[in-house]
């Protein structure tokens, strides 16, 4: 894992109308690490995606993604990047080679059916290369997803909500993936909703609430904010969902949390 910063945000504001979304949001994400930022729905996880991908103009505050400023250099920020977003972006009527190829051309990239072949073999889809992307599972076609986001080696991939609707098979292939983009040197930056997701694959982890971020730190950090329950002398340490809850309340304000809460019969 690299040390430099690859995301520095400061002071990231956006309202929608009289809605203010996002009031000040801060957090720097190191070189080649995952950063996950959690939140319930509603919380601005998605904004701040659309931002710093340029796709969404701020209303005040700073930002840099891979050295770039966001306002200044806006180009050489999409240049550095790529985004994947809830649902799968691939053409189902074209083979998965085909969908590599065709935006390996779209990027104006030589040798694309070579980009292609080794993109598939890199995320275990060489047998199924040659088979329509409508025909893959869930898992597949997510993995086809961010191999595509991937074409032209961006520095920088933001994955919002990268596993939504997936079964649990698919998710584990997704973690693997994500997980094996950091080790390349990838730096990630994901929205979740799964609390375990974050427990799996973040290196920090930051809890966007009511516009703020409320706290930002590595999951060894998050459960210091709670004391360990003792349970017949044996010491249990609070999960990941303890502590977010702990922190933003039972309750938010359209009325309950709906923040995912995976349990047992989910694995």
């Amino acid at each position: 894992m690299t040390t430099a910063t690859a995301i520095r945000v400061q002071g990231l504001e956006k309202s929608f109308k009289d809605v203010h979304v996002l009031r000040g949001v801060d957090f720097d994400v190191a070189g080649g690490s995952i950063f996950a930022l959690l939140g319930s729905n509603g919380a601005g996880k998605t904004t701040v995606i659309k931002i710093l991908s340029t796709l969404l103009a701020k209303d005040a505050g700073s930002a840099e993604v891979a050295g770039f400023d966001l306002s200044t250099q806006p180009q050489s920020v999409r240049e550095s990047i790529s985004l994947t977003g809830q649902f799968a972006a691939v053409d189902e009527i074209l083979t998965g080679r085909e969908n590599l190829v065709l935006i390996a051309q779209l990027r104006h990239i030589k040798n694309s059916g070579k980009i292609a072949d080794d993109l598939l073999a890199r995320f275990s889809l060489t047998e199924a290369g040659g088979r329509r992307a409508g025909t893959y599972s869930g898992g597949m076609r997510r993995r086809l997803d961010i191999a595509m986001s991937l074409i032209g080696n961006p520095p920088v991939i933001f994955l919002d909500e990268p596993t939504t609707g997936l079964d649990p098979q698919a998710r584990l292939e997704v973690w693997q993936t994500v997980k094996e983009l950091a080790a390349g040197g990838t730096t990630v930056l994901l929205t979740t909703q799964y609390l375990d997701e974050a427990e799996q694959l973040a290196d920090r982890i930051a809890i966007l609430h009511q516009g703020r971020i409320i706290v930002n730190g590595t999951l060894a950090e998050l459960k210091q904010l709670l004391p360990a329950a003792k349970v017949e002398y044996v010491e249990k340490q609070p999960t990941l969902e303890e502590v977010f809850l702990a922190i933003v309340g039972e309750d938010n304000e359209s009325g309950g949390s709906d923040i995912e809460r995976t349990t047992a019969t989910d694995k």
